[in-house]
């Protein structure tokens, strides 16, 4: 059932934020953000660190929870279980959703299935040697490669490896690092985009593309986080073919993973015109200067409105989402 604006002002919000994951940070200042945003309408919105408070507990505290986390245990559909099981109203997508858009090499071969262009990538086995690992990458993608964790966010732990070299010193520094399950992507040069997708009054709405110009050789967890160190455009420069493909194409994988009321899906644009997806983020960062605002605004969505519809989209799952 949708729930109006009317209905929001009756409701105990609860901003879930902070968390143990490495993406901490930045789930702590999304969540600081939008509950600043929903208490300067005249919402009843509080605060709740998964961290340090005892989950059982907020059912009795709350009538909704705005998902405000990042990283593994946030947006992997753990969260999610937890809340399906108490029976507190969630904001975006559902436990296999979630799941799916997180762990990036079930989400690429989803893509590769439906024969969207995803850079071609090869897992970091733990059990078998690095010199095996660097072997693998050199005679399927080459270098420049570009490493990652398998479930992560906001580029941490992630980097262009230029040669063996660099590849065997990010390997093993990443064996030490809570992002255990690495993997490696063929290296694609060219402007980092994304697309949002917000359900507003009930339905679907593509917002604007978003694209960047980093001045690091990537688009760094430094780069998402200082203004300076990048150019942003939105809506994008980028020729309105290229753009529209990206909508296009963004709305393919909301259907794909099943995904619900949020969803942001990341692109790189090649100067040949070649264009693939990155990956997809079912809860994308909610801070005021974020992607996901930045395109709302594009769009004509004030920020404390667009908290409002995405609290809604807790009210508007169906009565079973797997």
């Amino acid at each position: 059932m949708a729930t109006t604006l009317t209905d929001l002002t009756s409701l105990r919000i609860g901003v879930l934020c902070g968390g143990d994951s490495p993406e901490r940070a930045g789930s702590l200042a999304s969540g600081e953000h939008a509950h600043r945003a929903l208490r300067d309408v005249g919402l009843n919105a509080e605060t709740f660190d998964p961290a340090s408070f005892r989950m059982e507990s907020l059912g009795d505290l709350v009538d909704v929870a705005l998902l405000a986390l990042h990283g593994p245990g946030g947006e992997d559909g753990k969260i999610q279980g937890s809340l399906e099981t108490a029976g507190i109203p969630y904001t975006g997508s559902g436990v296999l959703a979630s799941a799916l858009g997180m762990h990036k090499p079930t989400f690429k071969g989803l893509l590769t299935q439906e024969r969207i262009d995803t850079p071609r990538w090869v897992m970091v086995d733990p059990k078998i040697s690095v010199d095996s690992t660097l072997s693998m990458v050199r005679n399927t993608l080459g270098f420049p490669a570009f490493v990652k964790p398998a479930s992560g966010g906001g580029s941490l732990a992630a980097g262009i490896a230029k040669d063996e070299h660099a590849l065997r010193a990010m390997v093993e520094a990443a064996q030490a690092e809570q992002y255990a399950e690495l993997m490696v992507e063929e290296y694609v040069q060219g402007i980092p985009c994304t697309v949002g997708l917000v359900e507003v009054e009930g339905r679907v709405q593509t917002l604007p593309v978003h694209d960047v110009e980093p001045k690091a050789d990537f688009y760094d967890y430094a780069s998402k986080h200082d203004l300076s160190l990048r150019t942003e455009h939105c809506p994008s420069i980028l020729p309105a073919p290229t753009t529209d493909s990206m909508k296009y194409l963004a709305n393919r994988v909301f259907r794909m993973i099943g995904a619900h009321g949020v969803l942001r899906v990341d692109f790189m644009v090649a100067a040949s015109g070649r264009i693939t997806v990155l990956e997809c983020n079912t809860l994308p960062g909610l801070s005021e200067l974020g992607n996901l605002a930045t395109m709302a605004k594009a769009s004509g969505i004030p920020y404390p409105t667009l908290m409002q519809h995405v609290v809604r989209t807790a009210f508007t799952k169906p009565s079973y989402v797997p």
